[in-house]
């Protein structure tokens, strides 16, 4: 026998497998063919490091056993922990009793009777799994059975029922989670939901990830009382400097509801693709220019709005418009050259047709960029687009821009004053096509030809003092008609067009010529700054004077101002004054403060068109306000409320709080939200009340998603914030 301090290993190898066991130990006994081992016993088998108080060691059949205060690391992945471990090295098989296994990157810990190993699969008795404390835990899941696998690090639990603290509140027959990090294809976080209207919402998320390049998640979800549907995004890299995404979806009104609501559909479906390529000339072409190429697409496609509104269950998130816009966009681009095409698509969703929404297919763009000559004194540069512009039915036209801006700038008095004058050459071509059904007037060829200038002197003056430093900017610009050229279309319309109350009509919409009358126009603007290089204030004054014979001497008064008032508080306001009217056509004030964890924010539009008053009310003044308060690591809550003034109707409001703790998060919300539908004979839009309900439980779901919200819609009836 081999007393205190001896060191033993033992190396059992076998010959079909290659596999080392090492046992170290501070007191070996050996008696025939079994070796018992204590004090800081250590047993290192392959990628294991397993500490005990006792092993003994069986070298017939390769059958290791541990005793007390066992620690069991494998690799860098998890831990397992016990009283008695059981290690056949022959069968490769691993028994623990009782279990206890820690994923180190996750910290999700799994506590059973029981656990057994084989090669990388484990299975597990009944017990509980958790990641928060063991200590009382806040959240955990009870099982009968579970099984591991340490490979894909994917974890399976049956009959699963999940407490919160000892109350139960969720059974499941089954329940998966991968403590991987890595993308897989698996189950996601489901949605809930209940509505008075829409009945019970729920919403199942799968994700498809066979391939590095691409992933697919599909959401199919039943409203009970609605309908049913679902929506699916597609994800996909297809080479080094390009990405996309296509999601589409589709929902079907139940008839009873369609009925109800009056819809004007009783389905509702679209798409939306999102591309962009930031090489995609050499890319798809195999070329070796040395420029920049790109191509970017958003398109979007819905037969009307509710296709936005079904999309989830939170119809704050969802940014609605009557109006859809699809667009692409590809350039190339030299140090010298720019050439470039762009397509743009309206669609309307207020209309059941969109055959007279006018379009752009395509714009051709080349731009020459700013080029020198004299010493850096002359400066040129040209911008030529030409526009296919066209509806289904109706006119269409093709028209041509060129614009040749050539400037000359110097600098006098040590560059105090700096001085330019632009000679700006302008040049429209249309050509016209297409039917009318209904005859709105002659449309002929025209060209258009026009040159004015540009007369501009500036100053900029800066000034330190001994707290804050000063800096002043003076410049004027004074802007004067050339000659100009009419023929045929342009010269048929003039007129017409030039008429503020024509701007409307079919006959000046391919008319947007506008006059260049003689003005000067004078701007200040100073900033100061603290020691620091901090802004403090930023204050500009704007101010044109028209010289000819317009409806307005005087253009309108231009002040912005921002106000940095202490490190905390913020005040912005920007207005415009008419003197016409003798009163403000544009108000916008905001006042923020930020310390600590409290935010505070308000802010105030007011615009007045000065429009008669019979075709709607000229006036807008529209509140937004907020305010978030994080009271420590923990506890934080938020306001929010926005008002429309004029029409007396809140748009939005929101309260609601959150609680954190390192494995789980609790929410409340109370939601008000005004959106925007499509209906026959009535309102256009509904008011919606819902409080969200947001349990996280770390790290089976991610903090911050919205599917852990669950969405209960409040009656019409309840009276609101």
């Amino acid at each position: 026998m081999l007393k205190l301090f001896y060191l033993f290993v033992i190396l059992a190898s076998f010959a079909y497998a290659q596999d080392k066991v090492e046992i170290y130990a501070t007191s070996i006994e050996s008696e025939n063919d079994t070796v018992k081992a204590s004090g800081g016993v250590t047993v290192v088998y392959k990628d294991y490091f397993i500490s005990a108080d006792d092993a003994l060691y069986d070298k017939k059949s390769g059958e290791l056993k541990l005793f007390g205060n066992i620690r069991a690391n494998h690799g860098n992945t998890y831990k397992l922990l016990g009283d008695y471990a059981k290690l056949n090295i022959a069968k490769k098989e691993r028994t623990f009793e009782p279990f206890f296994m820690l994923e180190k990157s996750s910290k999700v810990w799994i506590s059973a009777d029981e656990g057994f190993a084989k090669d990388n699969e484990i299975q597990i008795d009944s017990g509980v799994m958790s990641g928060c404390n063991p200590n009382n835990p806040l959240w955990k899941i009870e099982f009968t059975s579970s099984d591991y696998s340490a490979d894909s690090k994917w974890l399976n639990l049956y009959n699963a029922r999940i407490y919160i603290y000892d109350i139960p509140v969720l059974y499941t027959p089954y329940f998966g989670y991968s403590l991987d990090t890595t993308r897989r294809t698996g189950l996601l976080t489901p949605a809930f939901g209940i509505s008075d209207k829409e009945g019970f919402f729920y919403e199942q998320s799968i994700y498809i990830a066979e391939q590095n390049w691409w992933d697919l998640e599909l959401k199919p979800q039943t409203r009970t009382n609605r309908g049913y549907g679902g929506y699916s995004t597609l994800r996909f890299v297809d080479g080094g400097n390009s990405k996309g995404e296509l999601t589409t979806g589709y929902f079907k009104e139940k008839n009873d509801y369609f009925l109800k609501e009056n819809l004007v559909n009783n389905t509702h479906y679209g798409f939306n693709l999102e591309y962009e390529n930031n090489n995609v000339l050499n890319q798809w072409f195999r070329t070796s220019l040395r420029g920049q190429s790109g191509l970017y697409l958003d398109v979007n496609n819905m037969n009307d709005v509710d296709y936005i509104n079904l999309s989830s269950n939170d119809t704050t998130e969802n940014a609605t418009s009557t109006q859809v816009l699809s667009r692409g966009n590809l350039f190339y681009n030299t140090e010298r050259n720019y050439f470039a095409t762009y397509v743009k698509y309206y669609k309307d969703l207020t209309k059941d047709s969109n055959e007279d929404t006018l379009q752009k297919l395509p714009t051709f763009q080349y731009h020459y960029y700013l080029d020198t000559l004299f010493q850096n004194h002359l400066f040129y540069n040209l911008d030529m687009q030409t526009s296919n512009i066209q509806r289904d039915i109706d006119k269409t036209v093709i028209q041509t821009n060129i614009n040749i801006p050539i400037t000359l700038q110097t600098s006098l008095f040590d560059e105090y004053l700096n001085l330019s004058y632009k000679a700006q050459l302008f040049a429209q071509h249309s050509k016209f096509g297409g039917n009318e059904e209904v005859v709105s007037g002659e449309y002929n060829n025209g060209i258009f030809g026009r040159t004015y200038n540009i007369l501009q002197a500036s100053t900029k003056l800066t000034k330190a003092y001994s707290d804050f430093t000063h800096v002043l900017g003076f410049g004027s610009r004074y802007t004067i008609s050339g000659s100009e050229y009419k023929d045929g279309f342009y010269e048929d319309y003039k007129d017409f067009c030039a008429n503020p109350e024509n701007s409307d009509k079919a006959q000046c919409e391919f008319y947007n010529i506008t006059d260049i009358n003689e003005a000067l126009q004078f701007d200040f603007s100073q900033y100061i700054f603290d020691t620091s290089g901090n802004q403090k204030i930023y204050h500009r004054l704007a101010q044109t004077i028209a010289y000819e014979d317009t409806t307005s001497k005087v253009g309108e008064l231009e002040n912005e101002f921002d106000y940095q008032i202490t490190n905390n508080i913020n005040f912005y306001n920007n207005l415009f004054y008419s003197y016409d009217e003798q009163s403000f056509s544009k108000m916008f004030n905001k006042l923020s403060y930020k310390i600590g964890g409290l935010g505070l924010s308000f802010s105030h539009l007011y615009k007045d068109s000065f429009d008669d008053a019979s075709a709607g009310s000229p006036y807008t003044s529209y509140i937004t306000s907020s305010a978030r308060y994080t009271y420590d690591e923990h506890y934080s809550y938020h306001v929010k409320w926005d008002y429309d003034l004029e029409n007396i109707l809140k748009k939005s409001a929101e309260v609601g709080f959150m609680y954190k703790k390192r494995c789980w998060d609790f929410g409340l919300r109370y939601v008000e939200n005004n959106r925007p539908i499509l209906a026959q004979n009535s309102a256009s839009s509904v008011y919606d009340r819902y409080v969200y309900f947001s349990i996280v439980l770390k790290p089976l779901m991610p903090s911050g998603s919205k599917s852990s919200d669950f969405a209960a819609r409040l009656s019409e009836d309840l009276k609101g914030l």
